[in-house]
């Protein structure tokens, strides 16, 4: 995890080994050459299934795995699609939970593991080419709705993006929300010594305002996608008008935590950010007690002295009377009614 780790995603109601009766969610991954990267794109695909095999997904130390059904063919019928846009130094497979509880409402979601921003290939002078994430889940999009497998049962008229804090503005890059540079520049010159995450980019010799401009500032709207749900989004400081003009699709801002719980930099009402203010349209949702690792999933009983031990970010660790699993269930139900999923 670590610091690069801090950005995963979220969203769903938690299945465990334990938990799970079920487990009626099938999980196929596979990986595909893009242009716009000189790597593949690896891609998860989760959706209602049913079988006889069932395995665990993204089980490790720290945290609980998902139930699946590994490799086996989609429920008959149509589905909306969800693409699915983890954190910065994050990856699928702590989406797991999230894509498993959207999947279990009847909806097949695709998450990809971003090149350059994800864990194990985490490249600090090119992990904010945001736009270079927004071209993942498009492709990842023109791929799936050719894919034999799964584009008979993809309701195309119903395909929406989601995403938890730099996914998080991922997904709004793809509803046509356009970036700041500059506000990105405001975020760590205010924060100061107060964001872990600016002194790390200081502290690796990133040289912040060598991002590319244009590029940075320019619309990656995907006119596919027909709704949004943005969780803890990050990069959303000093926006106007102007960089929300083109955006149609309805917006659901979920935020994690209240007070001194809510991270400054992904806090879409704080001073410096606004972006609520911008976006008057958007469905505005607070889930607390909690704080922006809430969102990273359901913690082993031994996950947060295993952080403890090595030092790392407190990923386990939430405000007293936090009911975790409850705070990603009310996740999950949320974006479920956005979505309109059953």
């Amino acid at each position: 995890m670590k610091l690069a780790l801090v950005a995963l995603a979220l969203a769903l109601t938690v299945l465990t080994a334990s938990e799970t009766a079920a487990g009626e969610v099938g999980l196929v991954e596979l990986s595909i050459a893009v242009p716009h990267h000189d790597r593949d794109l690896l891609m998860a695909v989760l959706f209602p299934s049913a079988g006889q095999n069932q395995s665990l997904f993204a089980e490790n130390a720290v945290f609980h795995g998902t139930v699946v059904h590994r490799d086996a063919p989609p429920l008959p019928g149509k589905y909306p699609l969800v693409l699915l846009s983890h954190g910065w130094g994050s990856n699928y497979a702590r989406l797991a939970w999230l894509a498993a509880g959207l999947a279990e409402k009847g909806a097949i979601v695709l998450a990809v593991n971003h090149p350059g921003s994800t864990t194990g290939d985490l490249d600090f002078d090119t992990a904010f080419h945001h736009w270079t994430r927004a071209k993942d889940l498009s492709v990842g999009l023109d791929h799936l709705l050719q894919d034999p497998g799964f584009a008979p049962h993809i309701d195309s008229s119903r395909i929406y993006a989601a995403g938890f804090s730099y996914g998080g503005w991922t997904a709004l890059s793809l509803a046509g929300v356009q970036g700041n540079r500059n506000g990105f520049f405001d975020y760590c010159e205010a924060a100061g010594a107060g964001s872990r995450f600016c002194a790390k980019l200081t502290a690796v010799g990133v040289d912040i305002t060598a991002i590319d401009q244009q590029k940075y500032e320019a619309s990656y709207k995907d006119t596919r996608i027909s709704g949004v749900a943005a969780i803890d989004p990050g990069l959303t400081w000093n926006l106007t008008p102007k960089d929300v003009r083109n955006v149609t699709a309805p917006l659901l801002l979920l935020g994690l935590g209240a007070g001194g719980d809510r991270l400054a930099a992904t806090d879409t009402r704080a001073t410096g950010s606004g972006f609520e203010e911008v976006v008057p349209q958007a469905t505005v949702k607070v889930v607390a007690p909690a704080t922006h690792f809430t969102a990273l999933g359901l913690c082993k009983p031994a996950g947060e002295a295993i952080l403890i031990e090595e030092q790392d970010d407190p990923v386990c660790t939430d405000p007293v009377g936090t009911d975790r699993a409850h705070a990603l269930g009310v996740i999950v139900a949320a974006l479920g009614d956005h979505f309109g999923l059953e």
